[in-house]
């Protein structure tokens, strides 16, 4: 659908919010907190960003958008917006919602603040009980700084500036120091940010299924000297050769089988398929490491083959 961006706001060092809203006035499609859509630049870029404004607040979609040094075009392309311009963009799609919890831990690393921010929101809205923790590393990337300080749950915000000295520490181990079956995670920001709070979750004994994650970036593009393999689809019994420079996704769509795709990095989910045999190479960052021992499914756009054939349920 189309949507016109009434509003551009330079929130942060390298990062500027973009409101939203219908062409014609109307109220927009409805999402929960951790949604996020998809956008479509002119250069036919797909990429996608959490959305950060109250989900009860139907007039509007607003997204923070990071200005990334290593950029593939994509946020290039969002900072040269300008009011007035028509975008393109999905209905919302919630990979990380929330959960009902006794206490959610929202964790935020830079521009990860959107859609924990949107959590903390809504969880303040039904009166649950959360804390949120919010690492930057210097103080003028510290985004929706006026939000959070006027928010009726300002004193449940905690920041953490790297580069202000005598600040306060993030403590990882403090903070998830008490792993309980009623208790909920939420991380989102850089990588190593993310696989930080992961690692030390399960060091702690949190259980998988209560610590919740949404990467930004994703993998790496195939590369040259990876192992070709082949693909049979279950419902006609065609084998598909997939090449070294190609993904499953490149391959199936090169011999005419429609593939559902957003993201391509291995973040959103839209492409995944049911494993019906064979074993998968998974390189994405959207399956729990359950998901990926099961063996069952596979994110197309990044993933790979370990054995000579897969079985692909389509």
């Amino acid at each position: 659908m189309k949507v016109q961006v009434r509003r551009r706001v330079d929130e942060a060092r390298d990062v500027v919010a973009l409101e939203l809203g219908a062409v014609q006035g109307e109220l927009l499609p409805p999402f929960s907190a951790g949604a996020h859509i998809d956008v479509r630049l002119p250069s036919n870029l797909t990429r996608q960003y959490s959305l950060c404004n109250s989900p009860a607040d139907r007039t509007r979609y607003l997204i923070g958008v990071l200005l990334d040094p290593a950029s593939r075009g994509g946020s290039k392309a969002m900072h040269a917006v300008r009011e007035g311009e028509i975008l393109e963009i999905s209905e919302p799609r919630n990979h990380f919602p929330l959960h009902p919890a006794a206490h959610s831990v929202l964790l935020a690393g830079g521009i990860g603040i959107t859609p924990i921010l949107c959590m903390a929101e809504q969880l303040a809205h039904v009166g649950a009980s959360f804390e949120l923790h919010y690492c930057v590393r210097s103080d003028d990337r510290l985004a929706f700084r006026d939000r959070l300080a006027q928010s009726d749950f300002s004193g449940r915000v905690h920041t953490y500036v790297d580069a202000l000295p005598g600040g306060p520490h993030f403590d990882l181990q403090t903070v998830l120091a008490n792993p309980l079956p009623e208790k909920h995670v939420y991380v989102c920001g850089p990588g190593g940010f993310i696989d930080a709070v992961v690692q030390t979750a399960a060091a702690l004994n949190w259980a998988e299924g209560c610590v919740h994650r949404e990467y930004f970036a994703g993998t790496e593009p195939v590369k040259e000297g990876e192992r070709p393999f082949q693909v049979r689809l279950a419902s006609s019994g065609q084998c598909i050769p997939v090449h070294p420079t190609q993904s499953i996704a490149q391959a199936l769509m090169a011999h005419g089988i429609d593939v559902p795709l957003s993201c391509e990095q291995g973040v959103c989910g839209t492409c995944l398929t049911r494993v019906l045999k064979g074993e998968p190479d998974h390189r994405d960052l959207y399956l729990s490491r359950a998901e990926r021992e099961a063996h069952d499914q596979i994110l197309v756009c990044c993933s790979r083959s370990r054995s000579a054939e897969l079985i692909l349920d389509i």
